[in-house]
């Protein structure tokens, strides 16, 4: 599956139990169609204790679904579809709302 979100990007999630939050892009995984964003879907984990550390429970963000989020607009700072064209004989990507290039 080809994703028009990459590590770095800045989205918002639009469905599910985080809507309306913003977050960073931490990690793609485009086999399943889902990504990692930070300070979303925090999942807590045990864990044990080892050597001179304690137990103790970490929180950190599980993976969501692609189609839960959408690319923040760096100008109006609302979503926005990504679109992709030509530029200088390169594929660049772009905000559809404003045309500013991303990242």
């Amino acid at each position: 599956m080809k994703m028009k979100i990459k590590r770095g990007d800045r989205v918002v999630v639009i469905s599910g139990k985080d809507k309306g939050k913003q977050g960073e892009v931490l990690r793609v995984l485009p086999k399943e169609g889902r990504i990692v964003v930070d300070g979303i879907a925090l999942a807590k984990r045990h864990t044990k204790k080892r050597g001179g550390q304690s137990g103790r429970i970490v929180e950190r963000p599980a993976h969501i679904h692609a189609s839960n989020v959408m690319v923040v607009d760096p100008k109006s700072k609302k979503p926005t579809r990504v679109g992709r064209r030509m530029q200088d004989s390169r594929l660049v990507r772009f905000a559809r709302k404003s045309g500013i290039k991303l990242a």
